[in-house]
């Protein structure tokens, strides 16, 4: 298929004071937003689904980190195959897949059918998320290219924070089935948009293989550790299974590092971690995104069983993020750009983790204005400060050439953390079987999470405190 004089717009060289660019950003975002909204927007659904398939903790779980799963261990061979085959096409076929498999999921008549489909939504969000930064990265002009970053970041980011609310509308006006049914709609259109509108990019070393052996490893070692922690609470630690699950993920994940070294064309240069603003920001993505996996796991499962919330009052309480992430995430960015990204990353985390100590009080009898809003509205302006400026920061440490690996190293990493907070948070709460459905056991796992999560963000910002200290906006690293 041949694309029109729009997509042809020279490398580097778009603004998004013309049409080409602002095309790109659009269609990048609404792209990325598939698989951003399924991160958040499925979560408000758990609760229905249990009941119709009565499914435990572990089944849901299963619902949410089968899809982490694969989107984390793979999103780094999508970036290479981006940067190998081209940004759009591997873009647009990510695409398709994941609207292909969101038909699946909600066509899912039991938990397993529906995890299975959750797997394959994985796969096709691994193959579209990298490639849409890469794209924005390689396209846009150095002049703009922090704003655009800054632009897809909050825009992106308010779509995760959107899910709830419109999740929730969903559910009670249809069924949960709607929320993946609403992405084949929106993947038509992107697919459409992208072939006319975005143009194609390859990263200088296009030639290079493709390291399968390296995304097996990868998806083996995450998927055994995350096997072993979810089933924990219901197996028990020293089941067979938990432990032979643990240790094949931990020797596979050791296997991947060693297998990397080795590899002529590895799908993660490990080159890229001699950088060190590069693996800081990796650091703090991680520790960060663990914290805010947590929080949107727990939040809305509280909201409506301790607290008596409809699904579409769960979703709405999460409002203000999506207000605040599109009102100022530009300006964050832009801000990171000019002094540099170790006072935002820093002061960022902090206040997040203060609106999650906030929240640890929500449970039975609590009220929105005086329990929930006032502590989601200091959890969205630390949120503000972190969304832009890491993913600015980690893209801006490495060679332009690697842009779709540094992109899909650094969405790994971000769903990596994820995924783990969501193995581990139930069973480090004591969370299990149906006791979600408990009011006050909720309550007290929910209380317990949060101060996890709150710790988990404050290492973050310690951590951009501590080694973030020098270095440059996005634009001025070196190849």
């Amino acid at each position: 298929m041949t694309s029109p004089a729009h997509a042809a717009a020279p490398a580097a060289g778009l603004t998004l004071g013309n049409s080409a660019g602002r095309w790109t950003v659009a269609v990048t975002v609404l792209g990325s937003c598939m698989v951003f909204l399924d991160s958040t927007v499925v979560n408000v659904a758990l609760p229905a689904i249990g009941r119709d398939f009565g499914a435990g903790v572990a089944g849901l779980q299963w619902i949410v980190n089968g899809y982490m799963l694969t989107l984390a261990s793979l999103i780094i061979l999508g970036g290479s195959l981006g940067d190998r085959f081209g940004r759009r096409r591997v873009f647009v076929s990510g695409v398709v897949w994941f609207t292909i498999a969101s038909m699946l999921c909600g066509l899912a008549p039991t938990t397993g059918t529906l995890v299975a489909a959750r797997v394959l939504q994985g796969v096709g969000g691994a193959l579209l998320t990298p490639g849409s930064l890469a794209i924005i990265e390689a396209s846009f002009a150095a002049t703009d290219r922090a704003r655009a970053i800054g632009l897809w970041s909050g825009l992106a980011g308010a779509s995760t924070a959107f899910g709830p609310p419109l999740g929730g509308y969903l559910i009670e006006a249809v069924s949960w089935r709607a929320v993946f049914y609403l992405n084949l709609p929106i993947g038509l259109f992107v697919a459409w948009s992208a072939m006319r509108f975005v143009p194609e990019t390859r990263g200088s070393d296009a030639r290079r293989g493709v390291d399968w052996r390296g995304a097996a490893l990868a998806a083996l070692g995450l998927g055994g550790i995350s096997f072993a922690l979810i089933e924990a609470a219901e197996l028990g630690t020293r089941s067979a299974a938990v432990v032979g699950a643990m240790a094949v993920g931990v020797a596979a994940a050791v296997a991947f590092v060693f297998a990397e070294r080795a590899a002529p064309d590895p799908m993660l240069p490990l080159v890229l971690f001699k950088r060190r603003v590069f693996v800081s920001a990796n650091a703090i993505t991680f520790l960060v995104y663990a914290a805010l996996g947590g929080v949107f796991f727990f939040l809305v499962v509280v909201l409506q069983t301790a607290c008596g919330y409809s699904p579409l009052e769960a979703g709405m309480a999460g409002l203000p993020v999506t207000i605040v992430l599109l009102l100022l995430s530009e300006r964050a960015g832009a801000l990171s750009h000019r002094i540099g990204p170790r006072l935002p990353l820093t002061v960022g985390p902090l206040v997040a983790a203060a609106g999650m100590l906030m929240l640890r009080g929500v449970g039975p009898g609590s009220t929105y204005l005086h329990d929930v809003l006032p502590a989601v509205l200091v959890f969205s302006a630390g949120l503000v400060l972190i969304v832009a400026p890491v993913t600015a920061t980690a893209l801006g440490a490495a060679p332009s050439t690697q842009a779709g690996v540094a992109s899909a190293v650094n969405n790994a990493v971000a769903r990596t953390g994820q995924l783990i907070a969501v193995a581990l948070l139930p069973v480090a709460t004591g969370l299990s079987g149906r006791e979600y459905a408990d009011p006050q056991k909720m309550s007290d796992a929910f209380s317990s999470a949060m101060l996890l999560t709150a710790a988990l963000a404050i290492a973050g910002g310690v951590t951009a405190a501590l080694t973030l200290g020098g270095a440059r906006p996005a634009d001025d690293a070196q190849d």
